[in-house]
């Protein structure tokens, strides 16, 4: 009996160790099943640049970099033009996500276009649909919130697609970013830049 007992004892703990290698490993599986944007929630904005009903949010990026001028003539004047954004989009963990500069946008004939660009090389090019500047939501010295319309998306070249479900895209909780004051206001100012930081939250949606 004593035999028995041991040699039962030890089948019992075998198929317990199987039995929660087992659930471990579903409860991995259904973990990577999850979809990363699932805590994906875009707070209030102004209502001229709400998505469309329907639209649900993919993903969202948290971006350093610059907002970057160049000194141009301008009607009578001049002015600093933006000539590129030029940021980072980290995830909320730190881990780099997207970047943002301004492209030739493929589909609408070289135009040139806001552009983000994920790790896995999927791309999107957007319009400005609306921009707000209400000081009830958009710090004093921070470069407009925006809906921008997705014109333009093309998957990696290996299949990545990370980018490509996007419709639409919000920059928000902006600050920073206005072109400078000063430092272009004659023909010997042309051709001046200015590289002005700013951080933004970027919000990205699909309309499927």
């Amino acid at each position: 009996m004593k035999n028995c007992t041991a040699s039962d004892n030890h089948t019992t703990r075998r198929i317990l160790s199987i039995v929660s290698a087992t659930a471990l490993a579903v409860a991995f599986t259904v973990s990577l099943a999850q979809p990363a944007h699932a805590d994906v929630t875009p707070p209030p904005v102004p209502a001229n640049i709400q998505v469309p009903p329907g639209s649900r949010a993919l993903l969202e990026g948290h971006a350093v970099g610059t907002q970057n001028y160049v000194c141009l003539p301008s009607g009578t004047g001049f002015k600093f033009t933006l000539f590129t954004p030029q940021a980072t989009l980290f995830n909320d963990l730190g881990k780099q996500i997207t970047t943002h500069y301004f492209s030739p946008n493929p589909f609408e004939g070289g135009k040139i276009r806001a552009t983000w660009q994920s790790r896995d090389t999927s791309t999107v090019w957007g319009q400005v649909n609306n921009s707000s500047s209400d000081p009830n939501f958009v710090k004093p010295g921070a470069v407009a919130w925006l809906l921008v319309k997705v014109v333009g998306a093309e998957d990696a070249p290996t299949g990545g697609d990370t980018l490509t479900e996007t419709a639409f895209i919000q920059r928000l909780n902006t600050s920073g970013g206005l072109a400078p004051s000063t430092g272009c206001s004659s023909v010997t100012d042309v051709g001046n830049q200015a590289f002005v930081p700013y951080t933004a939250d970027y919000f990205f949606y699909t309309d499927r």
